[in-house]
């Protein structure tokens, strides 16, 4: 799993992150709670907390911004994927309480957390929900040929 994040790109290969595994049972407990109470997150044994480390970041991304959150959202999905790989599940976790998450985790204020997801096999805890057809966009409502319209 963390050679799926370190090999994952980034804007100039500045690799502008840091990871927390997160594995202590009191620690994840209290991310959950942290998380609007999703108490499912602290069921896992590990949760992985992607930050963003604005000092090594690409300043101009796209002309105006930075690539921060671009960037560690592709070493999450590296990471996801992988965990596929293995049999293992994940779920994307945005809804969080990032100033106390930082304190629980002993973050520094500059640094942004961009996404966590918890780790652990699907069977037993039901972090993966089948993907299925009929919940999808057709295609015809996602891809375009030669311009937007």
């Amino acid at each position: 799993m963390r050679q799926a994040i370190r090999f994952a790109p980034s804007a100039c290969n500045h690799q502008p992150w840091r990871f927390v595994f997160v594995t202590d049972p009191e620690l994840r407990t209290s991310i959950a709670h942290a998380s609007n109470d999703q108490m499912f997150i602290a069921k896992a044994p590990a949760i992985v907390v992607g930050c963003g480390t604005p000092d090594q970041t690409y300043k101009t991304m796209g002309g105006s911004g930075n690539s921060i959150e671009i960037d560690v959202a592709i070493a999450l999905d590296h990471l996801t994927l992988a965990a596929v790989a293995e049999g293992l599940g994940t779920c994307w976790i945005g809804a969080f309480d990032e100033r106390e998450v930082k304190r629980l985790l002993e973050i520094p204020k500059n640094v942004k957390i961009v996404a966590m997801t918890p780790l652990d096999y699907p069977a037993n805890s039901n972090l993966v929900a089948p993907v299925r057809d009929e919940n999808r966009k057709p295609p015809e409502q996602i891809f375009l040929t030669d311009g937007y319209g």
